[in-house]
């Protein structure tokens, strides 16, 4: 084999753990199935990857499928990208004659497969749910399943007492049947008929229609709409009691009572115009390394009537989990609404004609930029990314940091890992990030971003990496805070050694520096030892790994946002009146255009200094 080629898609070299033969082999199993992913047809269509067993491990969907099986076998792959690599050893495929075919097939191949990395939410047994039974007189109860019986489902909900006290009112307010048998006929009602809480159809006490509109009640009420059963509950009240029926009258208002007390624990409500009459959903996904975490949040007429977390193991990126996520989710019998809000960009065409042709109903998806709905959307975005965080944190990396200490010739258990990154573009907006691992996992709290202010405007990685270790680090000195046992920069042996340097300017020689160079994830030393590549299945290096991945990632995050405020800048300058003064002197007062949004044109000009006027032409473009 020539080892050049190897060393250009594989990056496999012979470690300490590994035998001459172990290597020899992954270089012929990397070897053949990149032959085979270059043997692909440029169609649209399906592939599926399978282990050493025949096993479909992974499907995924392209427009060229040759040129999207490649992008797995190049050198600079992630992490989990090379995780997957390793586990291939054979590749099928399905040609198909359009995108929106390759999506539809997609998903069918996901369900019959069940692939291991694959995200897979098609039945939501997450958390628990409510039914209401597609018969003549319905029953209402709780389930983990769905069965495709033209039942309706309400939820999921996460939090299995709020549900219960769902039940419970419904019971209390509703007298509906309790069998579990198919209903039929009898002579004489059974026990709960006589304790008031069943209305005995199957003696015919009830007709089908005064039955139906009780279940219409109910799904109006777990829509969202408990204040119209509150007002038909107050005023069946006050006839009641006009009509000197007191016992009713008692009987409402302790029903009423019940209601509210439900209700008031019941929804997150949004008070905005236009939330009555609207049904919307916010899906958003976290990922870290294979973990995914999917949040999904409903609102009906303006109200929060369910919330779940879908946990999974994909090798898919944010976007293609998303379109996984949004086909199967739905597919299963939820409620489908008018506007879906994600996180991230998928193909808008093709999921939209996915929900019209498949699931028969026709739905706007956006990508929120500002406003009530991304505030929302970044909710669901911080409940999904405490959700992956958290089982992280769950997980025991004591073998990976003893082995990363071995191989590294670390003096101390790397238990607190620094690690640097920069993004800029075109020398503008250049921040640099500071993500904090304790024993192996990520750990937020010591998270920090550092805006550059010594380039002025020129491109120098070497610089800005310079300014944010010396600020980190004089830090740690003045605070006293806990020095890293380990730092990792993200770069070669320019990076490492302008943070070498800075270190021991500030008396730190004993904390050891490691880079970690992309192409062939390279561990690069701050001592002149030569540079070490390990095989991708090191636990060590898969530390290191996961440690850059998450600098980079929040790294770009600030950098986006850098971008945003800006953009943010522009549309201040484009209402009349706001120049650049007075643009800076609104975003020094709001920080974001959400907040201004929130605020009445009296309290924006109180707090930013600008006349009513400005203010108010502010609020009109905003609004627009």
């Amino acid at each position: 084999m020539d080892r050049e080629a190897f060393e250009t898609g594989l990056s496999y070299m012979l470690d300490k753990t590994q035998s001459e033969e172990e290597v020899r082999l992954r270089r012929e199993n990397f070897e053949k199935a990149r032959a085979k992913a270059h043997a692909l047809p440029l169609n649209p269509g399906c592939y599926l990857m399978k282990d050493e067993n025949g096993v479909v491990i992974y499907v995924g969907k392209a427009k060229s499928l040759r040129k999207r099986v490649s992008q797995y076998f190049l050198p600079n792959r992630d992490r989990k990208t090379t995780m997957l690599v390793e586990k291939i050893r054979d590749i099928d495929h399905i040609i198909t004659g359009n995108d929106y075919e390759a999506l539809v097939l997609e998903n069918n191949l996901i369900k019959k497969y069940n692939p291991h990395y694959n995200i897979m939410l098609k039945d939501g047994k997450s958390y628990p749910m409510i039914r209401i039974t597609h018969e003549d007189f319905p029953k209402v109860f709780k389930t983990r399943r769905i069965i495709k019986d033209g039942s309706d489902y309400f939820g999921p909900f996460p939090d299995a007492s709020r549900m219960a006290e769902y039940l419970e009112l419904i019971d209390r307010l509703f007298n509906l049947r309790k069998c579990s048998t198919p209903l039929r006929k009898r002579e004489k009602p059974c026990l709960y008929y006589h304790i008031g809480h069943c209305s005995a159809p199957c003696c015919g006490l009830i007709s089908k229609e005064e039955y139906g509109r009780s279940i219409d009640r109910i799904r109006r009420f777990l829509s969202g709409g408990g204040d119209d059963l509150e007002r038909q509950i107050r005023d069946e009240m006050m006839a009641a009691s006009k009509a000197m029926e007191y016992e009713v009258a008692a009987k409402k208002r302790d029903m009423l009572v019940a209601l509210q007390s439900v209700s008031k624990a019941q929804m997150v409500e949004d008070h905005s115009a236009d939330a009555s009459m609207e049904s919307r959903d916010y899906a958003a996904v976290e990922m870290r390394s294979p973990l995914c975490t999917v949040s999904i949040m409903q609102f009906r007429d303006g109200k929060l009537i369910g919330r779940a977390l879908y946990r999974a193991q994909t090798f898919g990126d944010e976007s293609e989990t998303l379109l996984n996520f949004l086909t199967q989710y739905y597919e299963d019998g939820r409620e489908i609404p008018n506007e879906i809000f994600i996180s991230h960009e998928v193909d808008i065409e093709l999921i939209s004609r996915y929900f019209h042709e498949v699931l028969g109903h026709d739905v706007r998806f956006q990508v929120p930029k500002e406003g009530r709905d991304f505030r929302i959307l970044r909710m669901a975005a911080e409940n999904a990314s405490r959700d992956v965080e958290k089982r992280l944190k769950s997980r025991d990396n004591t073998k990976a940091l003893e082995e990363l200490q071995s191989v590294a010739g670390l003096e101390e258990l790397p238990e607190l890992i620094e690690g640097f990154d920069i993004a800029q573009l075109s020398g503008k907006y250049t921040v640099a990030s500071l993500i904090s691992f304790v024993d192996g996992n990520p750990n937020p709290a010591g998270y920090r971003r550092f805006n550059i202010r010594s380039l002025e405007g020129a491109i120098d990685d070497f610089g800005a990496m310079r300014e944010a270790v010396y600020r980190r680090y004089s830090r740690v000195i003045e605070e006293n805070l806990k020095k890293p046992n380990l730092v990792l920069i993200d770069g070669g042996h320019g990076q490492v050694n302008v943070a070498r340097d800075v270190l021991d300017e500030l008396g730190l020689a004993d904390v050891p520096v490691l880079g970690l160079a992309k192409e062939y994830e390279t561990i690069v030393f701050d001592d002149g030892r030569p540079d070490l590549r390990l095989d991708h299945s090191n636990e060590g290096l898969r530390v290191l790994i996961a440690v850059r991945d998450e600098c980079h990632r929040f790294a770009t995050g600030a950098n986006q946002a850098m971008r945003s405020k800006e953009t943010s800048f522009h549309l201040l300058q484009s209402v009349p009146g706001i120049g650049p003064k007075i643009s800076d002197k609104i975003m020094e007062a709001f920080t974001t255009l959400d907040d201004v949004v929130q605020c009445t044109p009296q309290e924006i000009s109180q707090r930013a200094g600008v006349s009513l006027n400005v203010a108010e032409n502010l609020l009109k473009r905003l609004k627009v």
